[in-house]
């Protein structure tokens, strides 16, 4: 997977996985890493399906709707590579914090549901459920901070509401925090991350 490493200055530090909104690439949150942690190391990661031309994580078949195969199949796909990453670049896979935008908080997510051991936490901006109908498995210990608009027009409360509640039924420790910005990314926003970042993950 295309992707950029940088690498941190403190090495205790997670390691923050920075996943791009429909369109964007592993430019696009950079600017959002020294906001969270200053210390930590980077890997920013290119979604690798194209939805006329824009760079995606994985395919929908419509607005709001995913490609389930396609979902499961793009999953697995990044948790083979985070391993790959971990390996080459020496940080440990067990310190992973995700931050994902819109698509990549999607991915995000659906590296929650799919796999116990892929991230450590992660700080979703304008989250969906990525997959209904499955169990989840045991997320105890996890937190995960969601970004959400109270009239964002992709993705309505309810539908962060249903995934806050799908994340507490596997012992995640979810702070849902509301905007009212649309779909939109703002800096109180990512300020709020960071403030529930320095909160869960022990940084003065």
């Amino acid at each position: 997977m295309k992707h950029i490493y940088q690498k941190g200055n403190d090495l205790t530090r997670p390691t923050l996985l920075l996943l791009h909104g429909t369109g964007g690439n592993e430019q696009d949150l950079l600017p959002l890493a020294p906001k969270i942690d200053e210390d930590a190391s980077v890997l920013s990661v290119r979604g690798n399906v194209l939805e006329n031309g824009m760079p995606r994580f994985f395919r929908r078949l419509a607005e709001g709707v995913f490609d389930e195969e396609d979902l499961i199949f793009r999953t697995k796909e990044l948790y083979e590579f985070l391993h790959e990453a971990a390996e080459k670049y020496q940080f440990d896979k067990q310190n992973i914090v995700a931050i994902g935008y819109s698509n990549g908080a999607n991915i995000a997510g659906s590296l929650l549901f799919h796999y116990q051991d892929a991230l450590k936490g992660a700080i979703l901006h304008h989250p969906m459920v990525p997959r209904r109908g499955i169990s989840l498995p045991d997320l105890s210990g996890k937190p995960v901070f969601i970004g959400a608009g109270t009239n964002d027009p992709i993705c309505s409360p309810a539908e962060s509401e249903e995934l806050k509640a799908l994340l507490e039924d596997a012992n995640v420790k979810v702070d849902l925090h509301w905007e009212n910005y649309g779909h939109q990314l703002t800096l109180g926003e990512v300020e709020s991350a960071a403030k529930w970042y320095r909160k869960n993950f022990n940084q003065s």
